[in-house]
């Protein structure tokens, strides 16, 4: 029984550091300026002066009496016009496109000087970014490891053979671990172009094992190719020393130039191979490969690789292994990212057909189920997991002849019991740790979304009158009226008080956005609309509205972060007049 583990074993620094800090506060900065104005982020200068105008007077403290609507008014004003200023100013607004608006807000802007151009700061700003990616770099050793247990159980089929003679006394089949195989690498930079890797590995089988230890150093000597020695060390064969090179010879096509010699006890072994690769187009590399050594064959292979599939065409010619091996892969497009994989080989070994899947059920891991099928081989179910840069494979070796028994259980068996530990264990616990999260962060932002809620009631209070005088405008020629709007999450039809408790309404909001019998609203996600506040953090949201146009009733649902312009062809409501 056979199981596999693999895991994960310039500029100043201020600047990049203040960078690394933009980055971790822009994430809790929610602040749209584009959906506070209402305008596209390709937004023109002209777009912005008319967005910006007629918030201004609808926003304006001198037409409010009322102190506590005079305060309000003041404060949605402010809002406005620096929304405006950062918008209207080239250099303000790159700044703002990349850190956000605490970008905006350090003394100094120790970043870049203010008088470079957007493009400069785009760029300073992703050298910062790179910079700090190498510190990073330098700071991990990006552990690998891969375990790798063998598991015979040939006793659960072979024993209904006619010819299996029973063993006296034996009640339960005999299942047993008959290798394993363990190894882990680690990684260590040395400077921006030199990495040195460690690595080692142990196996047993049978009772039999052995290990080795391997010492890498590698070198980036230019954008076009690295190389790298290493040494090694083994109980079994003895020293290593060997050197790699890769070069990019055209931007089409690289090489690959590899060569080793083994002091084994018996005597020096040398190993040779050169490999070339070529894409033929933007999805397939064609690849062809000579080795020299105790393993001497020539391949040849095509790959071709698709959002949808992958396909493999291999072709080898040795004086030891031969063999022709195609393979196709199916992509699902989901959330899961499910494949579906088949293959056949053949050879001087025989031939064996494999087919499996293989699915997302987290995060950071990912399950995978072969069968493998082959003549003389018999029949072995190969269970991968892998989790982030951990590997875990488990081959079990069920039967050493075609039993389409053996076939079935192999088949059908992993697919019962992953449906059940799906459905069982898998999905409920997802949905607890996605609210669990969910709660977290609505937990650390309720004060902002109470601030947020009591601004957009207050701005709803001073939209009334602007509202009243824009609703008679559209009477009067039959215009664009917003007879009811909602936005937040619609849970369904039947659950009327989680839905009441999870939208808000926007009829004014949005009543006051219409002009000349038109509404049109960006790509922006409507929060940040004035008016608006988001009332389900986290949790997708839509926006539903019933309104009127030339004397008949409309609804039109649209999405949080979709476009929306109307009037617009939709689902029209027979008025009961």
């Amino acid at each position: 029984m056979s199981f596999k583990i693999t895991g994960g074993v310039g500029g100043t620094i201020p600047n990049a550091n203040m960078a690394a800090s933009l980055d971790d506060d822009f994430e809790s900065d929610n602040q749209d300026y584009y959906s506070l104005l209402n305008v596209r982020k390709e937004a023109t200068l002209e777009e912005l002066k008319a967005s910006y105008r007629r918030l201004c007077m609808l926003y304006h403290p001198d037409k409010h009496r009322d102190p506590q609507l005079k305060s309000q008014a003041e404060q949605l004003f402010n809002q406005v016009h620096q929304a405006y200023e950062v918008l209207s100013d080239a250099q303000s607004r790159a700044i703002y496109d990349i850190f956000g608006k605490k970008g905006l807000e350090v003394e100094g802007w120790e970043v870049v000087e203010r008088k470079r151009t957007p493009a400069e700061i785009r760029e300073e700003y992703e050298r910062l970014q790179r910079e700090r990616e190498e510190r990073r770099l330098q700071q991990r050793t990006n552990p690998k490891g891969t375990i790798s247990v063998g598991v015979d159980a040939t006793d659960l089929f072979d024993r209904y053979d006619e010819d299996f003679e029973e063993i006296p006394g034996g009640g339960f089949p005999h299942i047993e671990i008959n290798k394993m195989h363990i190894s882990q690498s680690i990684e260590a930079p040395l400077t921006n172009s030199d990495t040195a890797v460690l690595s080692g590995s142990l196996s047993t089988h049978n009772g039999n094992g052995g290990g080795n230890i391997n010492m890498t150093v590698r070198r980036v000597t230019s954008a076009k190719g690295w190389g790298e020695v290493e040494l090694g060390a083994g109980d079994i064969l003895g020293p290593l020393i060997g050197l790699k090179v890769f070069r990019n010879i055209t931007p089409r096509c690289f090489l690959t130039a590899q060569c080793g010699l083994q002091f084994s006890p018996r005597g020096l072994r040398p190993s040779c191979s050169l490999m070339t690769a070529r894409h033929l187009d933007q999805n397939t590399m064609g690849y062809l490969q000579w080795r020299r050594g105790p393993n001497s064959a020539m391949t040849t292979s095509l790959v071709r690789d698709t959002k949808s599939s992958h396909f493999t065409l291999a072709l080898q010619l040795g004086v030891a292994h031969s063999y022709l091996m195609m393979s196709y892969q199916y992509k699902f497009q989901d959330e899961e990212q499910t494949k579906v994989k088949g293959s056949v080989k053949t050879g001087w070994f025989g031939t064996v057909v494999e087919y499996g899947a293989e699915r997302k059920i987290s995060r950071h891991s990912v399950l995978s189920a072969t069968v493998s099928i082959g003549v003389p081989q018999g029949v072995t179910l190969k269970i991968k997991l892998v989790r982030a840069s951990q590997t875990y494979l488990f081959p079990v070796h069920l039967t050493d002849q075609l039993l389409p028994s053996a076939v079935f259980y192999a088949t059908v068996g992993p697919l019962l019991v992953y449906l059940a530990i799906h459905r069982l264990i898998i999905i409920p616990y997802i949905q607890a740790q996605k609210e669990q999260e969910l709660e977290l962060h609505r937990k650390s932002s309720s004060a902002d979304i109470a601030k947020k809620k009591h601004e957009a009631e207050s701005a709803v209070l001073l939209m009334q009158e602007s509202v009243r005088r824009i609703v008679e405008g559209e009477e009067s020629k039959m215009g664009l009226i917003i007879l009811n709007a909602w936005y937040g999450k619609f849970v369904s039809d039947t659950s009327l008080k989680q839905e009441k408790a999870k939208v808000i309404d926007v009829t004014v909001p949005l009543q006051c956005l219409v002009k000349d019998s038109k509404l049109i609203l960006t790509e922006a996600s409507k929060a940040g609309l004035p008016g608006f506040y988001d009332p389900c953090v986290g949790e997708e949201k839509s926006l539903k509205l019933l309104y009127q146009f030339r004397g008949a009733m409309h609804q039109v649902i649209s999405a949080d972060t979709e476009s929306l312009r109307l009037p617009k062809q939709s689902h029209r409501i027979e008025s009961e007049s």
